[in-house]
């Protein structure tokens, strides 16, 4: 018996050993990938022959089995008249594209350079009559972070080039400052809007410190280096320029609004309120309502619809960690979910 669990005691030990060998060789190939390939991809995706390609799919699904050869060879010929109608046009002015772009913004907008070295994709290779269509989604977060992904945006106004912005559940905020750089702005009927305000807090230890005889040195060059803080004694001088720096944040805020949809009544929409898409609407928020899968429908019976992604190569511990946090937020996702489920199912 002894024996037995020696012998197996060295068998696990060799398959250990393996496997941290096979690991460190695969982080290895991994690390000399990306160094030789680079860390971003360029994705391009046509919407129309994927849309084309999933309807002919339904349609076959859905037809009588001896009537399926007569839809494949009909595709087949849809598919070389189409092809002959290309060749055709080839000295004729080509059809306009639409280039498609996808934002979630987080707190920090950090999907900003990501954002930036697409728009610069987009601004090399597009034409005359092309369009560009931001399909965003943000509750908005820091000044400085959303104002560069707005000033991002701005790039293709400047540039010329039609730009929609479809909003199909929120741009609040900082999102509605990006937001606001396009030409065109559609919401779902129930999408959340506006939000056109400044807000900041932060807790003050300073009492709770003192009781204990724990004093905090705070040294400043500067009047006003340093208004509000969380562990010193605040003067109502701090507050009071802390107030006036949220004010001209908010004019700041307001005026570039006011810039680019200048029909807008900014006083009365700048409360740091926010509206669903259909009173957004008659308040001028947007300019029309629809979700960005009908737009996209719509823009594909006029022009080639493209989607571009830029992805980033992640290393074997970036996607094992993301692999982990992925696993625990789904793990919490779900607790929430079904104690919200039962809260209903209570009688």
């Amino acid at each position: 018996m002894n024996e037995w669990l020696t012998e197996f005691g060295m068998f696990v030990a060799q398959l250990v050993t393996l496997m941290v060998i096979g690991g460190v060789a695969l982080i290895v190939v991994q690390r000399v990938k990306g160094d030789a390939g680079g860390r971003t991809r360029l994705r391009l995706e046509e919407l129309n022959g994927t849309r084309r390609h999933r309807r002919r799919r339904m349609q076959l699904a859905a037809s009588q089995p001896g009537a399926r050869k007569r839809l494949i060879k009909a595709f087949r010929r849809d598919d070389k008249a189409q092809d002959r109608r290309g060749r055709k046009g080839d000295g004729e002015s080509a059809s306009p594209t639409v280039w498609v772009l996808d934002f979630h913004g987080d707190i920090k907008a950090s999907g900003t350079g990501q954002l930036a070295e697409e728009v610069s994709a987009v601004l090399g290779v597009a034409g005359q009559g092309d369009e560009v269509v931001v399909r965003l989604e943000s509750a908005g977060g820091l000044v400085h972070g959303y104002g560069l992904a707005a000033a991002e945006l701005d790039r293709l106004r400047e540039a010329g080039l039609s730009t929609t912005v479809c909003v199909d559940k929120v741009a609040a905020s900082g999102g509605y400052l990006m937001a606001c750089a396009a030409d065109q702005l559609r919401a779902a009927p129930f999408a959340v809007l506006g939000s056109i305000g400044v807000v900041a807090q932060l807790p003050n230890l300073h009492r709770l410190l003192k009781r204990h005889d724990i004093d905090v040195e705070l040294l400043t060059a500067g009047r006003y280096k340093r208004t509000l803080t969380v562990f010193g004694e605040n003067t109502e001088e701090g507050r009071e320029k802390f107030r006036e720096d949220l004010e001209t944040t908010h004019e700041l805020f307001k005026r570039h609004v006011a810039e680019r949809r200048p029909g807008l009544d900014i006083d009365a929409v700048a409360t740091g309120e926010i509206w669903y898409g259909s009173d957004a609407l008659t308040r001028g928020l947007v300019d029309a309502l629809g979700t960005s899968e009908a737009y996209l429908m719509e823009r594909m019976q006029q022009a080639r619809v493209i989607r571009l992604t830029l992805e980033h190569k992640h290393t074997l511990g970036e996607r094992l960690g993301m692999a982990v946090s992925g696993g625990v937020e789904m793990s919490i996702e779900r607790v929430l979910e079904r104690l919200d489920a039962g809260r209903w199912q209570k009688r």
